[in-house]
């Protein structure tokens, strides 16, 4: 994902030196009859007020880079890095920077008409965390957005479409009381993982940069992701060494090393248990 987050710190650093307000730049990528991909560049940040607005289409925002909070009368979520951001025509939102600055989405709209006839029925929770189902379909979506690879849009939109709302359907949202600044600590340790997914990302580490005990941590970094620590750590990584394998004409192995994993033998597991297929399957397929 580092092609990803260095579009988005340019975008950032724009934004600076120009002293504009933050702001979201969408940029269609494909689209057909009932459906349209746009990859989303936002620039708001803690200084930027947050205003209420409103999903046209059916909405699902896969998350690239950076952190955001989503606020909807379905409830409210912390959007991370392979989380997916959720919503129904004429549903009311806002999405604010309080922690952190910017993201960049890759946000699939779909008509009213088409979205049903393909899913049937409309979202009743705010995001979907980043599971290891949706593994695939974020890896693919961030290769396509880099333009590195080919990739069959229309057929990426149906499977999106119909996996997320089949996931959907299984998920509750949890609306308990967190504790104080909870978002901020989360989003702080995300922001560090994001950067640098292949450092020493230990429970303990992790735990003291949050400035939370590793068992208040724990619960909190997964009442608010919907992940444990270690899943999202190991998800960045794979998420990454995905991409690379992709972009990049370099071996397996140095893929591994370089994307956090100290064997390639625990590499090749934890890359198949994630996307069904070897490393080398997974690059042979997306050529």
């Amino acid at each position: 994902m580092a092609k990803i987050a260095v579009a988005l710190e340019q975008a950032l650093a724009r934004r600076r030196a120009r002293g504009e307000a933050g702001r979201a730049t969408p940029r269609i990528i494909a689209r057909n009859e009932g459906w349209s991909v746009a990859d989303v560049l936002c620039t708001s940040g803690p200084q930027d007020r947050c205003f209420e607005e409103h999903h046209a289409q059916y909405s699902i925002a896969m998350v690239l880079a950076g952190t955001f909070q989503y606020r909807t009368a379905l409830g409210t979520g912390l959007m991370t890095p392979g989380a997916l951001m959720l919503g129904n025509p004429g549903l009311a939102y806002e999405c604010g920077h309080e922690h952190a600055e910017g993201d960049r989405c890759v946000v699939f709209w779909f008509e009213p008409e088409y979205f049903e006839r393909l899913a049937g029925t409309e979202f009743r929770v705010p995001r979907l965390p980043p599971l290891r189902s949706l593994a695939p379909l974020v890896a693919s979506t961030a290769a396509g957005v880099t333009g590195t690879s080919g990739v069959a849009w229309d057929e990426l939109a149906v499977r999106v479409a119909v996996g997320v709302a089949q996931l959907a359907a299984r998920q509750s949202s949890d609306q308990t009381a967190l504790p104080l600044n909870a978002e901020a600590r989360v989003t702080r340790v995300v922001r560090a993982i994001e950067a640098r997914p292949d450092a020493n990302l230990s429970l303990t580490n992790l735990a003291r940069d949050s400035g939370l005990s590793p068992y208040h941590f724990l619960r909190t970094f997964e009442r608010l992701t919907g992940v444990t620590p270690h899943q999202f750590v190991l998800r960045a990584r794979l998420r990454e060494a995905a991409t690379r394998l992709v972009t990049e004409p370099r071996k397996v192995i140095d893929v591994a090393l370089d994307s956090g994993f100290g064997d390639v033998s625990n590499f090749n597991r934890a890359f198949r248990a994630e996307f069904g297929v070897t490393p080398l399957e997974y690059r042979r397929a997306s050529a």
